[in-house]
């Protein structure tokens, strides 16, 4: 133990002659997925990197709606309290970061300066490595219970899955919906291929 507290203090002197913001924002992340790798603590969130906001996009699938005074009172939130909560992303082939949660807090960063400049243009994010239908699945997840759902938006999402080969009791199970919820976005949707092999309940009679 007193090894590694001489490390650690080693560590610390030298970081602190650091001056560049990215050179320290690098070795940070490279400390934090070394740490993640050695912990015993298998999650996501035992591994938040700090990443260029300009890297971090949002989805086309998020259908969870803020109002603007619950914008605001986001802005506020971190502006008072910082983030508390990082970014869930995926990061794709091209080195981006696409959101899975955190659509708005990634707004606010980017929608007010003083936000970007206490962060040096950076964001805090969790990575997630699922496949699409999953990372749509998550958004799903983590929305469901905080905010309203745009319900054309949500009936697309559920048109996707679909088209991606996923089964209503996958979509129901995975997006925290009863079968005849499924069905009702189908509806509005008015695409009559999703609505093929499909069981029909009494309470639809």
């Amino acid at each position: 133990m007193n090894k590694i507290s001489d490390l650690l203090k080693e560590l610390k002197t030298e970081f602190n002659n650091i001056d560049n913001i990215d050179d320290k924002v690098e070795i940070i992340n490279n400390i934090k997925s070394t740490l993640a790798e050695i912990s015993p603590f298998d999650e996501p969130v035992e591994c938040v990197k700090w990443v260029s906001m300009d890297k971090v996009k949002a989805n086309s699938w998020n259908p969870n709606a803020v109002a603007p005074p619950e914008m605001k009172l986001l802005y506020d939130s971190i502006k008072c309290d910082g983030y508390t909560q990082p970014i869930v992303a995926y990061k794709l082939e091209n080195g981006e970061y696409e959101v899975v949660d955190g659509y708005h807090r990634n707004r606010i960063a980017k929608e007010h300066n003083d936000i970007k400049e206490k962060l040096y243009g950076y964001l805090p994010i969790v990575e997630l490595t699922s496949n699409k239908s999953d990372r749509m699945a998550s958004t799903i997840r983590h929305n469901r219970a905080r905010g309203s759902h745009d319900i054309d938006l949500m009936s697309n999402i559920v048109a996707e899955l679909h088209e991606m080969g996923r089964t209503d009791t996958w979509i129901a199970k995975h997006l925290g919906m009863d079968l005849d919820e499924i069905l009702r976005l189908k509806q509005i949707t008015g695409i009559a291929a999703l609505f093929k092999d499909n069981n029909f309940s009494n309470s639809w009679e």
